[in-house]
């Protein structure tokens, strides 16, 4: 179990292929554990040159929880730049000085944030199905989200039942699994049920306010991925991350919602490969 540490939080990551290769740190998104990165899509990652990361947001997983902290005037016990420091601490135990960075979601709006507070430390950025923290932009239709501000769960059949329901309006209607996303969240309950911890990263989300002033000096080489058929981040939230940052690709993926079948991993890995590759080569 490999740990890093920023300050008294404690950040559980793992790492898969060449440690000579560049690396890709993976960021998950709003309650999400870094096994929702599947040891095969990682390992899919490292077969095309890139040395993988992917680790535990703090307050889900194995990573330290936040109970107990104090809070911010709203409400908050962090921030998105505590997450991006995190994030940063991860390199640091690898001794990496620069990595290429992915996120989805709120795993994106870390990545943004990193761009933005270090970007010394970034050799590429994509930023997936996430958005700027603009009210205009990006904004879930009504129905998503109730279901994300809902009840929580508080046993595995609800947990279960939250995300299957969750899925069922935001995920890729195409790729619908029913029993993929079953054994999805039962083995996601089984290492950590923390319902808590997603409501305090929902906090630091909307403590942390919008990115858009800052956006607009990211000189990272930027690549922003967004699905048609999102609800819970709609599209025009990338497109927007997209137009503010010089440079940067915008990629629209048919047919994708707000998850990642692995109907369409090599379709995503090939592009964020490519972009993170040749922008190593350029840099």
């Amino acid at each position: 179990m490999a740990t890093a540490h920023n300050g008294n939080c404690e950040i559980f990551y793992e790492t898969f292929g060449d440690s000579s290769y560049p690396a890709l740190l993976l960021v998950n998104g709003l309650g999400g554990q870094c096994i929702n990165y599947h040891e095969q899509w990682c390992r899919t990652f490292a077969a095309r040159g890139l040395s993988v990361i992917r680790f535990d947001n703090r307050d889900v997983g194995l990573s330290s929880k936040f109970d107990d902290a104090p809070r911010g005037p709203k409400g908050e016990a962090y921030t998105l730049s505590d997450m991006a420091r995190d994030a940063i601490a991860v390199l640091d135990a690898e001794g990496i000085s620069q990595a290429h960075a992915m996120g989805l979601s709120m795993g994106g709006m870390i990545v943004q944030t990193l761009a933005i507070e270090h970007p010394e430390r970034l050799l590429s950025m994509t930023s997936v199905m996430s958005t700027t923290g603009e009210p205009e932009y990006g904004q879930p239709t009504a129905h998503a989200l109730a279901l994300l501000t809902g009840p929580p769960a508080i046993d595995r059949e609800s947990y279960i039942a939250n995300h299957i329901a969750g899925l069922r309006e935001w995920g890729s209607p195409e790729f619908a699994d029913e029993a993929r996303w079953r054994a999805d969240a039962e083995r996601a309950f089984d290492r950590c049920f923390h319902p808590s911890g997603t409501g305090r990263q929902l906090l630091a989300v909307r403590a942390s306010g919008p990115r858009a002033d800052k956006l607009r000096h990211v000189t990272v080489p930027t690549l922003v991925m967004h699905g048609d058929r999102d609800t819970l981040i709609d599209v025009s939230g990338g497109r927007r991350t997209a137009e503010l940052i010089a440079g940067a690709r915008f990629e629209l993926i048919e047919g994708m919602g707000h998850d990642y079948p692995p109907q369409l991993w090599d379709d995503w890995v090939q592009l964020v490969a490519d972009h993170a590759l040749s922008s190593a080569r350029s840099n």
